[in-house]
């Protein structure tokens, strides 16, 4: 099982009216921080990834960031380096029209190679959820992060409760409704972005997996 893991949004929140806090570096770490946004990253979340790795998935980076990801991020964070999705070029995708999925859907879909995964982001919507039920064969859970607050105590337990149960319990929060291609839980009101309900979404594969 595979944990993607974005970057912007997801460990580095945005967005908010409110100032961020501001971490210290951790005491392990070699100068000061490789990036100025770094310090809205509380480097305990480190921990937390580890516990979701060894209740039973692989993390791997899926972010823009690509190599900075682990040169900046996964020190900050106390992790080891990484896996990260080689994003292709944007003209070798296919284009869908207005209710395209995102852009990172596909190349998950295909990175994954049919093994269930967990894809943590603050961009996903029904449009993604669809998608990979329809081109994944293995369960696949969506769980979309609110950007302004990134992951969050509430985040975790949905994560760890799905990991932990193999891919086999729902996503979300109990407030969440059935959405699209999946079971979604509610998250804080009122997000910028306008892609539906926040939280996760469970979905199971119904078809061939897309390459």
């Amino acid at each position: 099982m595979f944990l993607f893991l974005d970057v912007d949004g997801t460990l580095i929140p945005f967005g908010a009216e409110r100032p961020y806090p501001q971490y210290e570096p951790p005491r392990t770490l070699p100068g000061p921080p490789a990036h100025p946004l770094l310090t809205r990253v509380d480097p305990a979340l480190g921990t937390r990834l580890e516990r979701l790795a060894e209740l039973g998935c692989e993390l791997v980076w899926a972010t823009t960031w690509l190599d900075d990801a682990n040169a900046a991020l996964a020190p900050w964070l106390g992790l080891s380096p990484l896996r990260l999705v080689d994003w292709p070029d944007e003209d070798a995708e296919p284009w869908f029209g207005p209710r395209a999925p995102h852009w990172k859907t596909r190349p998950l879909v295909a990175w994954a190679a049919g093994s269930p995964f967990v894809w943590v982001d603050d961009e996903i919507s029904d449009v993604d959820r669809a998608y990979v039920a329809a081109h994944h064969p293995s369960p696949a859970l969506l769980h979309r992060v609110d950007h302004r607050y990134g992951l969050t105590d509430r985040d975790f337990a949905a994560l760890e409760e799905w990991i932990a149960g193999g891919g086999t319990t729902g996503g979300g929060s109990a407030d969440g409704g059935i959405l699209g291609g999946g079971i979604t839980g509610g998250g804080p009101p009122g997000r910028a972005t306008g892609e539906g309900a926040a939280g996760g979404g469970i979905t199971g594969g119904n078809g061939p997996v897309a390459r």
